[in-house]
């Protein structure tokens, strides 16, 4: 008898993998994004170096790669993962997030990270949800890209408001010293991983906290990018 882990989250017909979490017919339908800047990972009319606001006022991370734009039907998949207890999606989503990246690696843009890094969550909010999902993720994707994890590099010192009631720039102030890296990777390659990038402002905080740090490059890893600015 066939479980909901050998059937397609999309479309439920049985997989001939079950780690493959999504078919490849619903792959092939999940919407793509148009040509993006691929140092911030928004729209961008050449996509194949940074963009204008890149040149401007470069952010501090050296690529972002996302699965898809923050849309129907993987949008939805993100909010069941995080918000219905179904951390079992963990596996599916990594792996679209993976397939990106093996595309941009592939285009010799990116280094194979050292170390993958997770976007912690505040103790109070780990413990009402049950489960970081950015460090559910993490873990698969370290194992395939054959990079070490470091779950416990990271902490959320202060508990902010959710970020999606708040606008940019309260988004930037709301996480002013809200985390802390407690290794040394100097010298390393590092992956930033999270589930969801907006703004960029959390993203943005951890990378200058990392490049005081020295570190040789960051790659900023999401499953879906919001692409309206």
């Amino acid at each position: 008898m066939l479980t909901i882990a050998s059937r397609c989250w999309l479309c439920q017909c049985p997989l001939h993998l079950a780690v493959q979490g999504i078919c490849s017919l619903c792959q092939k339908t999940l919407p793509a994004a148009p040509p993006c800047c691929l140092r911030c990972g928004l729209p961008s009319s050449g996509g194949k170096t940074d963009c204008g606001r890149c040149l401007l006022k470069p952010p501090p991370w050296d690529a972002m790669i996302f699965a898809s734009p923050y849309e129907m039907p993987v949008s939805g998949l993100i909010l069941r993962f995080k918000f219905s207890g179904q951390p079992e999606l963990d596996t599916a989503l990594a792996r679209l997030l993976l397939l990106r990246w093996q595309e941009r690696y592939r285009m010799c843009s990116l280094p194979r990270p050292d170390v993958l890094l997770s976007v912690p969550l505040h103790q109070k909010r780990y413990f009402s949800r049950g489960y970081n999902q950015s460090e559910l993720l993490a873990k698969p994707l370290a194992r395939w890209l054959h990079c070490e994890y470091l779950p416990d590099a990271l902490s959320r010192d202060r508990r902010t408001p959710p970020q999606q009631s708040l606008t940019e720039g309260e988004r930037k102030w709301n996480l002013r010293k809200a985390f802390t890296c407690h290794v040394s990777l100097r010298g390393k390659h590092v992956m930033l991983l999270d589930d969801v990038v907006t703004t960029g402002s959390t993203v943005h905080e951890i990378s200058k906290i990392l490049r005081n740090q020295g570190v040789a490059s960051i790659q900023v890893a999401c499953v879906c990018r919001t692409l309206q600015t």
